[in-house]
């Protein structure tokens, strides 16, 4: 019994110490599980309070009722009154330039004649031909080579057409550009002076400039070959003096159609060639001689009238002005063509046949610098004054 006894004591204690040891090892646990648990939440609940403050901090537009983020500045339109200005002045200078320039060939051609006559008279009872040919026979191999090589140039440039001596000087002023555009150094003076933009701070030199600007060596040569291909026609029609002022003014004309279009539609860009002032051209002969017949250089097989071609060009670049192609300023070549049309229609009567009186005031001015307005008396009408020689 006291065995039983110790037995069934020890037996509690053992029960009544390990019900304690688990529940302390379950508290602990549960602790642990709860602090374990409760630190996790509050982490939780840490960051959703910190989300909360952060949406207090940075509420949305539109619960806190405050406007969103300011629009991009709108960039301004850039202004067309000067360039327009320019457009009007410069094509007038072009004009009154040409008309004093025609009238002084005029008055050269006259005067080499007269001088032409007298040579004549004076190589009448000069040396014979024995003479010259005692002479070459003086000069060097490197001498004869060289009057052989100014020769031939000269009968080159003799067999062209007045057109075509006249479009020589414009391609090699196009030629020397290209090279321009070549000198890493000049490459900002070039996109400054030499390509059209509307945004650009310097916009009216570039808009005659620009016309003389190619970059690219297949652009420039295009341009060249329609030029001088129709630079014939266009000086027959016009003369030389008149077909200058008409492609300088076609230039400008048509920059300054290409501003008004990127400043209507936003799209401001640079742009450079001669495509504005060679549709000009184009358009004036097909105008004034609309029943020529035309073909391609690759087709030769395929003609068809000056007329239809003209047509062409235009309705070709009036969709792509309102389709928004990128390939061509399609602005300045329909403005260009449209200068050249209006220029055969209405142009001429309206400027070049009204040039007379500004002719006489340039004659008069011409002759008061001379030094006497009548012949045989002084310019102050005394008996002592200078004398016209």
């Amino acid at each position: 019994m006291a065995w039983r006894g110790c037995v069934m004591k020890w037996t509690k204690t053992q029960l009544i110490s390990g019900s304690h040891g688990s529940a302390a090892r379950g508290c602990r646990q549960s602790l642990y599980n709860q602090q374990k648990c409760g630190f996790r939440r509050e982490a939780k609940r840490a960051d959703t309070k910190k989300g909360n403050v952060t949406q207090e901090t940075n509420p949305s537009p539109h619960e806190a009722g405050s406007p969103g983020p300011p629009p991009p500045p709108k960039v301004p339109r850039p202004g067309l009154f000067t360039p327009l200005m320019f457009t009007v002045g410069f094509t007038g200078c072009s004009f009154g330039v040409a008309a004093i320039l025609q009238y002084e060939t005029l008055k050269s051609k006259v005067q080499t004649a007269k001088d032409e006559e007298k040579s004549e008279e004076l190589e009448k009872g000069s040396q014979d031909i024995a003479y010259w040919h005692d002479w070459w026979n003086q000069l060097s191999g490197f001498q004869r080579q060289l009057i052989l090589l100014m020769s031939m140039a000269d009968d080159f440039w003799s067999g062209l057409t007045e057109g075509q001596r006249t479009v020589t000087g414009i391609i090699a002023l196009n030629a020397v550009v290209l090279c321009l555009w070549r000198i890493p150094s000049m490459q900002r003076s070039m996109i400054k002076y030499f390509t059209a933009n509307p945004a650009s701070k310097t916009r009216c030199l570039p808009m005659v400039l620009s016309t003389f600007s190619h970059y690219s060596l297949i652009h420039m040569v295009a341009n060249m070959y329609v030029l001088w291909t129709f630079s014939s026609g266009i000086v027959s029609l016009l003369g030389k003096e008149q077909f200058l002022a008409v492609y300088l003014s076609a230039g400008a004309v048509s920059n300054m159609v290409s501003y008004l279009c990127k400043t209507t539609s936003g799209r401001l860009y640079p742009s450079l060639g001669a495509s504005g002032a060679v549709m000009a051209v184009l358009a004036a002969v097909c105008a004034k001689v609309p029943e020529a017949k035309l073909g391609i250089i690759f087709l030769p097989m395929v003609t068809f009238t000056a007329g239809s071609a003209l047509k062409g060009l235009i309705a070709i670049d009036a969709a792509g002005l309102f389709l928004g192609w990128r390939l061509f300023d399609h602005a300045a070549h329909l403005g260009g063509a449209l200068f050249g049309v209006w220029y055969v229609a209405y142009g001429y009567k309206l400027i070049w046949r009204k040039r007379e009186p500004f002719v006489k005031m340039w004659h008069d001015m011409r002759s008061l610098g001379s030094g006497g307005s009548r012949p045989g008396g002084g310019a102050t009408g005394g008996a002592g004054g200078p004398r016209p020689q």
